[in-house]
């Protein structure tokens, strides 16, 4: 895999996928199956150059070309097949996140932005620390098992009191249920602290049936 030590050695000019729901953070993986021919296309012209793809979300406009949202984040294909139907399974790796900057038109079937980088430059840096309290970390605890109790949902307790805290939170983020804004909340806290404290919010607000089991992630 490239390794990108700052933010001008990454590629100004990126294909974007726009797909509300999937989330991609820095360090997360995010498999897709891609079947549009647009997106085969895209697919395909990553592949032929620095495998990268940019995810964004969007906030309205046409079916057609909707609006995209104004922070999204850049991925490297990691991971590639072709099925024999045509479909490409394919798993992107989250590099660093960047600010959506002028749309070209190239006439592609795929839409191209200029990616803007530099109130990012942290993403490529080691994994990330976060000064979490132990009060917070209870209260996170309690927050994520009402939520995957309410929401009839389970987890390896074991692995993610061994995890990391950014790897468990970054996975949390994209892989549980969350809205398409409150993913793209979770894409512009501007750090790990402020994305933990997005995360326990949402699991809070969400739950709604009391849990008093006790859940150690401390």
């Amino acid at each position: 895999m490239a390794s990108y030590r700052t933010v001008s050695e990454l590629p100004q000019l990126i294909p974007v996928f726009p797909l509300d729901g999937a989330l991609l953070l820095p360090g997360g993986e995010l498999p897709l199956q891609i079947f549009e021919p647009r997106y085969l296309n895209m697919v395909d012209d990553a592949m032929a150059g620095d495998r990268v793809i940019g995810m964004l979300q969007t906030r309205g406009g046409s079916r057609a070309r909707p609006i995209l949202s104004p922070v999204g984040c850049l991925g490297r294909i990691t991971s590639y097949a072709e099925t024999s139907d045509g479909r490409y399974l394919i798993t992107l790796t989250g590099l660093c996140r960047f600010d959506t900057g002028e749309e070209l038109d190239l006439r592609l079937p795929y839409r191209q932005v200029r990616a803007k980088y530099e109130r990012f430059g942290d993403d490529l840096g080691e994994d990330e620390e976060a000064e979490v309290s132990a009060a917070a970390r209870s209260r996170f605890a309690t927050a994520l098992k009402r939520y995957l109790n309410h929401r009839e949902l389970d987890i390896d307790w074991a692995t993610a009191n061994d995890a990391p805290l950014e790897a468990l939170v970054n996975s949390l983020c994209m892989g549980l249920p969350f809205e398409p804004a409150e993913k793209q909340a979770f894409l512009e806290a501007p750090d790990l602290a402020g994305r933990f404290e997005v995360l326990t919010t949402l699991l809070e607000i969400d739950a709604s049936d009391p849990d008093d089991e006790h859940t150690s992630l401390q």
